[in-house]
């Protein structure tokens, strides 16, 4: 099988391997076990691989580069017109020459092959939608775009979308999906220390103010306030990295406040692993694996009711969600202090539902959408 990846990740080349960012690669990965070649059309960085990227294990890949683009301002309006009658004709012949089509959405170069795959109506296609589903949900017109056009079995034919989440009213090729990060043999019960010592938090994600990492500061800052040994450890990188060093800074927490930059899997693992509670009052999700991940390992989320994040969480059996109002969040997460037992009940709920959804069970779902 000939099998087109069309997405807007950004790949480094180092001699013959090509390099994306890890969760991504590593969800590829167990695609590309069940075909014979891989086309990739994909923008590409002259930059090295950094802590969070990982490499394609195949060999036999085409890689095709194209440029990245963008329509939010005039200046990239103009520039973006220029580019796309290439990339939309690198996105033609790929799929032309593809027994499979697989897209990544949402991002652009998944918008364009969203438009291209019109144009082939047999050929076996397949759509991992990463964003949030949710129809009632405000997001760019161009998410909105792809989410049509994917949806109409008019326009799209012969094709499975994958989304996070069972929503109503959905077209018969919508398929409810999941991912995964840890496999059967990563589980383990992990039986939290109480609260007399230190309570830990961690936050995993870009520093971006989509994924609002200064509100996690924010609510630790009054925890601490309020007499808490609390401590927040941040894995990730991002523009707000600044930002959240001069709160820290302005605030004398750097005692109880530890950025640690992007960290491989293994040392995002030890932390999950030893962690209280994990925390992400992202603005908008699709399956955010930070939670699922803390879950694995009996961490009690904390998180925004965006996408499927109330069905992960049992619409708070499971964990906290978060009303983005500091008082009444803080008040919630005290509660579950103030009563270990409530903290242990909902730490081993989170851990049963998580350790559900492995590797293993994640590969047999990729398998039955490939082998026929």
């Amino acid at each position: 099988m000939k099998f087109a990846i069309i997405t807007h990740v950004i790949h480094n080349k180092v001699e013959n391997q090509y390099f994306g960012y890890a969760p991504y690669i590593r969800e590829m990965n167990i695609w590309l076990k069940y075909v014979d070649e891989v086309i990739i059309v994909a923008p590409s960085s002259k930059g090295s691989p950094t802590e969070i990227d990982l490499d394609y294990e195949h060999h036999k890949i085409d890689f095709r580069d194209v440029s990245e683009f963008s329509f939010t301002s005039l200046k990239n309006n103009l520039i973006s017109l220029y580019k796309l009658p290439r990339i939309f004709w690198t996105v033609f012949w790929a799929m032309k020459k593809a027994d499979h089509i697989h897209l990544r959405c949402p991002g652009n170069t998944g918008l364009i092959g969203c438009f291209v795959q019109i144009l082939f109506p047999k050929k076996t296609k397949t759509a991992k939608y990463a964003g949030n589903w949710d129809p009632a949900s405000k997001q760019p017109w161009t998410y909105k775009l792809q989410k049509y056009i994917l949806g109409n079995t008019f326009l799209t034919k012969n094709m499975q979308v994958l989304v996070y989440g069972d929503w109503e009213n959905q077209s018969k090729n919508i398929k409810p999906f999941f991912t995964a990060t840890y496999a059967d043999i990563e589980k383990t019960s992990i039986q939290k220390l109480n609260f007399d010592s230190t309570i830990e938090f961690i936050f995993v994600g870009s520093l971006v103010v989509g994924k609002n990492p200064m509100y996690a500061l924010k609510l630790l800052k009054q925890l601490v306030k309020k007499g808490n040994k609390a401590i927040l450890n941040f894995y990730g990188e991002g523009i707000e990295r600044a930002s959240l060093e001069n709160y820290i800074k302005e605030n004398d927490l750097q005692d109880n406040v530890f950025l640690n930059g992007n960290q491989n899997k293994e040392t995002v693992k030890l932390a999950y692993q030893r962690s209280h509670f994990v925390i992400l009052p992202s603005k908008s999700e699709g399956w955010p694996k930070a939670v699922a991940e803390g879950m694995f390992y009996g961490c009690v989320p904390i998180a925004t009711s965006v996408s499927c994040v109330p069905f992960m969480l049992e619409n708070g059996n499971r964990g906290i969600l978060l009303e983005m109002d500091l008082e009444n969040d803080l008040a919630q997460i005290e509660n579950i202090i103030r009563n270990e037992d409530k903290f242990f009940s909902k730490s081993k709920l989170s851990e049963k539902w998580s350790q559900n959804y492995t590797v293993e069970i994640f590969e047999e779902e990729i398998k039955m959408l490939l082998v026929k």
